[in-house]
């Protein structure tokens, strides 16, 4: 009979992957450094295989074969979980911790309307947050360390299940006396003249505000000299006079505008009979997770957050 690993052996070896430090990993695991030092070696023996090089380093470098069995040890540990998610969800839905991933361009300014909603409707719920962008966080929930995802659709969400909850209609935000401030909307297409600021690479909303205007994705406007990390800076670079930016209405509603003289102007397509650009906000979760009922339980709140009921 082949001799199995423990949850521990495993747990430890996640770490020291995770971490890149053993202290650290220790640390993590609530453990002394030697002790968890003392298990990744008896895994190692009881496997008969090298998982880490033994070297002059003080770093962890793991063998070709050692950062396969990480990967096999996340979905184990993955699997285990999921066994008991299954019996404590059956016993008492929507209780207990869930580890709950959000982009910054909807985290800030929906998560202090939502947050009290959960905690009335839901006080059995622990929510653990982590904000990111989403391909980290996709990364994340799809090697178990995030449980759910709120997030923009369209997205590449790989093979995770997505639930669109509410769309989020963009804005233009224009520089106070812009010319198209006069106007009660603004054409998507008169947006082709100006300088249109975006956020830096890796934000799903630059992606989004590009395929608004028609933009190609890889590219950037010829006159954009600068890309924001955050909403509030692009929407400060606006108010600066440095160019235009489309917002989101969450963004709006929450706030980001707040101290400065940027005007916000509904767009419109040239077919008037099609839908103003925007996102649509979801949630998601790895395919098959035994919590998926829980989750679609809670799509109705974070709905009526977004609508500020």
């Amino acid at each position: 009979m082949i001799s199995l690993p423990s949850p521990q052996q495993l747990r430890y070896l996640l770490s020291l992957a995770d971490h890149g430090h053993f202290g650290r990993a220790a640390s993590a695991c609530a453990v002394t450094q030697s002790t968890l030092s003392a298990g990744i070696i008896a895994l190692e023996r009881q496997l008969d295989a090298a998982l880490l090089e033994r070297g002059i380093s003080k770093r962890p470098v793991f063998t070709p074969l050692g950062l396969e069995v990480v990967e096999r040890a996340r979905q184990a540990l993955a699997a285990l979980e999921a066994v008991a998610e299954t019996v404590a969800s059956a016993r008492d839905p929507l209780s207990g911790p869930l580890r709950l991933g959000v982009i910054p361009t909807i985290g800030p300014f929906l998560l202090p309307r939502l947050m009290p909603a959960l905690r009335e409707a839901f006080p059995r719920l622990r929510l653990w947050l982590r904000e990111d962008q989403t391909e980290r966080l996709v990364a994340q929930l799809e090697s178990g360390r995030l449980d759910l995802l709120l997030l923009a659709l369209p997205c590449a969400c790989g093979e995770a299940e997505t639930l669109p909850i509410a769309p989020d209609p963009f804005l233009a935000a224009l520089p106070a006396g812009h010319r198209l401030v006069a106007r009660d909307r603004v054409p998507v297409g008169a947006l082709a003249a100006e300088r249109l600021l975006l956020l830096e690479d890796g934000h799903c909303l630059r992606a989004h505000a590009m395929d608004a205007c028609g933009l190609p994705q890889g590219t950037v406007p010829a006159e954009e000299g600068f890309a924001a990390t955050s909403l509030h800076t692009l929407v400060q670079m606006v108010a600066s006079g440095l160019g235009v930016t489309l917002v989101p209405r969450l963004a709006v509603d929450g706030g980001v505008m707040a101290g400065t003289s940027v005007a916000v102007r509904p767009l419109e397509r040239a077919d008037s009979t099609e839908a103003p650009p925007g996102r649509t906000l979801a949630l998601a979760w790895r395919a098959r997770s035994p919590r998926a009922a829980e989750f679609r339980d809670l799509a109705p709140a974070i709905a009526a957050a977004v609508r500020g009921e």
